[in-house]
């Protein structure tokens, strides 16, 4: 139906305000005229709704609409209408703007419809006569600019309907942000910033207060589902989600509404942003009160959130706490005493006026046609006895919208007309030049408030935060904090937390989260199918660590770094290598010290008995070699116990490949001799001088010189170094030697193999040669040993963890150096000291019987 309206009307007002010559102005319909109005040299318009709502009747479209009939008086459309008025008489006494100029109104009841606000808008463009003129329609608007309307859908109607005659709409609450699109409504303007950045602020509120699951409810009009749409994409780019956006209209159904009502009880979300206006909101705390809907924290728009009528209405506190963005307090001197006398309405608008009258105080003019026992008005009535919307100054920031419309208007007049002394002209410029004009108007209040619009129409966004506290009387508006859209980013929202009182009368600050923060230590993880502000929280990996709440992953830490248990920070990996300090490491230096003092103790032994038959016999040039390279043996393995330097790590595997050659090398020459000795007491044997002590000492150089080369070879290429292993495990750094050349390692130990092998096959070939004292035996024994300790060694040496990799090669080497020290040269000392009577020649070479 409105729409239909709307299309008539626009139709209308092209054909009546088509100019040219031969074409007649002719007005078709019921005459609309206006409920208050002055004659002056230049008309303002105005259309507010002195009505909140009309009567719904069933239209079948077959017959001609009837006319739409109000109700509901709405006081604050009064109250605007009395600011510009106020203004109109403030600048027609002054003597400084438009002088000589004098400013009249028409100001028009919409009743909040859309159709009807386009018509009261048509009829401010043509006039109101109802005929047919034969003379050309040459004359201009009936009016310079229009302040209204009140409500965002219907500026969007009238603006668009006036906007290709460049007549200005000057809108003093219409917030939407649909209309700064210039190429829709080129000629609307707003002194009342628009809902772009007032959503953005709600966003940036609601976050502030560490709310990232909300749900919402917007009228569903322009104004509502335009303002949450802005709300929503700001709300997406702060990480905060919406659990519901529910559209609700005061003219919904019972089922719909109860789907809104099932919708808010099924939630989980404990806030609710309310893009409505005050009107709806009443229906709403009714429904809520009925379903038992109480201690959600509500964020409200400039709309509600200071309507000192809702607040009185809220007797159940279901709003208890709300906090939202308002107009900014403001002072116009004079504007108030001038609302409140009421008195010189009589004469500007008498219809309009009785019915004022009556809803003011609750009277009747006369009994006729009223069934209701209300007194009859005496037109005495004084306003100071009475206390509802009328007397509430509440809104007073938005009396001063319109305020400052009317002045934008007057300067731009002032300009066009050459005001000076005296305006040259009186005559009202054209629209177009007027509306150029007026955009780029800027001056200042009297009570020195900067006015502009901005290239869209909009007026600067600044807002008080306002939070709804309880006091005897019901609600207070406390203002606790400021938004200004003209200042830094991170400077533009200020909240006084300590000032807030939150829903349900705590000071503690409600929380509404899908999920609860993830704590240092985790990530968050979105739950599948369901929005980012869902997740589970999944503590980091080991190495990786968060030192934020609801980090969205884990950082690694550096390779000198690990994650400590809570996984919260990098701390330096523990260094791990054989110590000194450690028991291991006492022990095995203990061992080490202990086998090369036994080694020279036995070496001091021989030395004593070393022209004894049994030293005598087994070599003693040799033996005391072996011993040497013994005590080498035990002592080269304390160079792989300490942390690992360039030094160390070239010296440990040289040093033990060298040595253990030395000592196979001797042990090698003792196994030849045995085997010569026995080829020589054969008859016409010479072997003997084939492998004297000369020829014993040269293998023991030559094998030894060979190990050196090799050691030589690997340090040259590619010596072991020092080297932090990472790898084997990651809680530690390993501190080991690496090989360089692992080619090198393995020839160094595959010739001491070789040679253990070569001396293993000729002591076992010798072991049954007929000596009473054979030491091919012992020599076999300790070569068993020795390769079982070896072959042994190779996987627990692959297979053993850090330092105790190290220290299996330190039990190899100190393993196989007691078994030589033992096998070898403990049953010599054994009859040495405790059998010396067997130290004969004789028993040795098997001439006495052995007991």
């Amino acid at each position: 139906m409105e729409s239909a309206f709307v299309l008539l009307h626009v139709v209308m007002a092209i054909i009546n305000f088509s100019r040219g010559n031969g074409t007649a102005c002719t007005l078709h319909g019921e005459s609309a005229y206006p409920h208050l109005s002055k004659d002056g040299d230049i008309i303002v318009g105005g259309i507010f709704p002195f009505h909140s709502s009309w009567e719904i009747t069933d239209s079948s479209y077959l017959v001609k609409p009837p006319p739409l009939k109000c109700m509901s008086l709405d006081f604050r459309a009064f109250q605007y209408s009395q600011s510009l008025i106020f203004a109109i008489e403030e600048i027609n006494n002054s003597s400084s703007l438009l002088p000589g100029v004098s400013l009249g109104y028409k100001i028009y009841d919409t009743c909040g419809s859309t159709a009807l606000g386009v018509r009261m808008a048509m009829a401010l463009m043509n006039g109101n006569e109802n005929s047919a003129l034969e003379e050309p329609c040459t004359k201009p608007a009936q009016v310079q600019a229009i302040i209204g309307e009140t409500y965002s859908s219907v500026s969007m109607a009238v603006a668009m309907s006036i906007g290709p005659f460049s007549i200005p709409l000057i809108s003093h609450y219409a917030t939407c942000e649909c209309l700064s699109d210039k190429r829709k409504y080129p000629s609307f303007l707003r002194t009342i910033p628009s809902d772009y950045h007032q959503s953005r602020a709600l966003a940036e509120m609601v976050r502030h207060f560490g709310w990232t699951w909300v749900g919402a409810i917007r009228r569903d009009d322009d104004y509502g589902n335009s303002g949450m749409a802005a709300f929503t994409e700001a709300a997406e780019q702060l990480d905060i989600c919406l659990e519901y956006s529910l559209p609700f209209f005061r003219s919904y159904s019972q089922g719909k509404v109860m789907r809104i009502i099932e919708q808010i009880k099924g939630s989980t979300s404990r806030v609710i942003v309310g893009f409505l206006d005050n009107l709806d909101l009443e229906i709403l705390l009714s429904v809520f009160l009925e379903h038992n809907i109480t201690g959600f924290q509500w964020v409200g728009t400039e709309a509600w959130i200071f309507d000192t009528e809702l607040a009185m209405m809220d007797k159940h506190k279901i709003l208890q706490g709300a906090i939202g963005l308002a107009i900014p307090k403001t002072k116009v001197t004079g504007l108030k005493d001038f609302i409140l006398d009421i008195n010189p309405m009589k004469t500007l608008g008498k219809t309009i006026f009785s019915k004022f009258w009556e809803a003011l105080f609750n009277c009747r003019y006369t009994k006729q046609n009223y069934s209701d026992d209300s007194p009859v008005c005496t037109g005495e009535e004084r306003l100071s006895e009475v206390e509802n919307t009328f007397t509430d100054m509440n809104l007073m920031p938005v009396f001063n919208n319109v305020y400052k419309g009317v002045y934008g208007i007057a300067h731009t007049l002032h300009d066009l007309l050459g005001c000076k002394q005296t305006c040259s002209i009186k005559k009202q410029p054209d629209p177009l030049t007027f509306l150029e004009h007026l955009k780029r108007v800027h001056f200042k209040t009297k009570e020195q408030q900067e006015v502009y619009f901005d290239k869209n129409g909009n007026s600067a966004a600044r807002y008080e935060i306002v939070n709804w506290q309880t006091s005897k009387e019901g609600h207070e508006f406390v203002t606790v904090g400021h938004y200004d859209s003209t200042f830094p980013a991170h400077l533009q929202l200020s909240v006084n937390m300590t000032s807030v009182v939150w829903a349900q009368n705590t000071n503690q600050v409600p929380i509404s989260v899908c999920s609860d923060s993830c704590p240092p230590g985790t990530r968050k993880a979105v739950q599948k199918g369901r929005p980012v502000c869902c997740f589970d929280c999944i503590p980091c990996a080991e190495g990786e660590i968060s030192n934020t709440t609801d980090s969205i992953k884990c950082e690694q830490c550096y390779q000198d770094y690990w994650s400590n248990p809570q996984r919260d920070e990098c701390v330096k990996k523990e260094t791990e290598y054989l110590s000194y300090e450690e028991t291991l490491g006492h022990l095995l230096t203990t061992f080490s010290i202990m086998g090369a003092c036994i080694s020279m103790v036995i070496g001091v032994i021989f030395f004593r008995y070393k022209n004894t038959p049994i030293v005598k016999a087994n070599n003693s040039e040799l033996s005391f070699l072996l011993l040497f390279s013994l005590t080498l043996c035990f002592l080269c393995s304390l160079t792989f116990i300490g942390r690992p330097s360039e030094w160390s790590c070239m010296l440990r595997h040289t040093a033990f490949g060298i040595t253990f050659v030395l000592c196979i090398s001797c042990v090698l020459g003792k196994t030849i001799v045995v085997l010569t000795a026995f080829r020589a007491t054969l008859p016409g044997s010479n072997v003997m001088k084939c492998f004297g002590p000369p020829q014993q000492r040269l293998s023991v150089l030559a094998f030894t010189l060979i190990q050196v080369i090799i050691c030589m070879l690997w340090l040259i290429i590619s010596p072991p170094f020092p080297f932090k292993n990472l790898k084997r495990n990651k809680e530690k750094i390993i501190l080991e030697c690496h090989l360089g050349s692992p080619i090198g390692f393995w020839a160094v130990l595959g010739y001491i193999g070789l040679l253990a092998f070569l001396c293993f096959i000729l002591a076992f070939l010798a072991r049954k040669l007929p000596d009473h004292f054979n030491e091919a035996k012992f020599i076999t024994f300790s070569m068993l040993i020795f390769c079982a300790v070896w072959i042994t060694f190779i996987p627990a040496y692959v297979s053993s963890p850090g330092k105790y990799t190290v220290a299996v090669e330190i039990f190899a080497i100190l393993a196989s150096s007691f078994g030589l020290l033992f096998c070898i040269f403990f049953p010599k000392c054994y009859i040495i000291i405790l059998k010396p009577e067997k130290n004969n020649k004789k028993l040795i070479m098997g001439k006495l019987p052995v007991n």
